[in-house]
């Protein structure tokens, strides 16, 4: 029995690994677009995007993964979605707006000194913007960054709603059938994950410390 659930409940935690990583992989450059968007001197632009954000971030992320399974379906009578990609897609869209929130907030911290100072030496925007501005930029989002993807790793667990057989979708399953101890099994799951992610982090900002701004 326990290698049996042992072995399910590691099948259900690659699947929250690969929620969590596809979601980083395309949410991570996604926010950056959604940031410039936030940001565009374009006021038609600029309103559209910070609308959607603020719709994105207004609503729970549940609801936002039972709108992309079924809304289609309901809406236009279109066949139903994988639920995988359905997470998947909610996953990205959610993480992109909140990552666009923080990117933002780390670009506009940079005083415009840095700036002019970069178009004094010559350089062109892109150049600043690389050269420049991108470095001191990520050494201030690392630590609102890391805690949004600690949170990304918690809340694979809301992919069980539409049924996608992720680490606690399988550990309700035992407890269902009136087993308890799987669930002590699924917080050392995550709580090893965090805890991986958390000594990351800090060494990523100890390496970042010689840049201080």
């Amino acid at each position: 029995m326990f290698l049996d659930v042992f072995t399910a409940l590691c099948e259900g935690f690659l699947v929250s690994c690969e929620i969590f990583i596809l979601t980083l992989v395309f949410a991570l450059p996604l926010g950056l677009l959604i940031a410039f968007g936030s940001m565009s001197r374009f006021r038609v632009i600029k309103s559209v995007v910070k609308f959607f954000v603020w719709i994105i971030r207004g609503t729970p992320l549940m609801l936002q993964v039972m709108f992309i399974f079924y809304g289609p379906g309901l809406l236009f009578g279109w066949r139903a979605m994988e639920r995988l990609l359905a997470v998947l897609i909610a996953f990205i869209i959610n993480y992109a707006c909140y990552f666009s929130e923080i990117y933002r907030g780390g670009i506009e911290s940079i005083s415009k000194g840095q700036y002019e100072a970069g178009q004094v030496l010559g350089m062109t925007k892109s150049q600043i913007f690389f050269k420049v501005v991108l470095l001191q930029v990520v050494k201030r989002i690392v630590p609102p960054m890391s805690n949004e993807i600690i949170t990304l790793v918690k809340d694979t667990s809301l992919a069980r709603i539409i049924s996608v057989v992720e680490l606690l979708f399988v550990a309700e399953t035992y407890l269902l059938r009136g087993l308890i101890w799987p669930l002590f099994f699924t917080a050392v799951f995550y709580l090893v994950f965090v805890g991986v992610l958390t000594v990351l982090f800090h060494f990523i900002e100890k390496k970042l410390n010689y840049f201080r701004v």
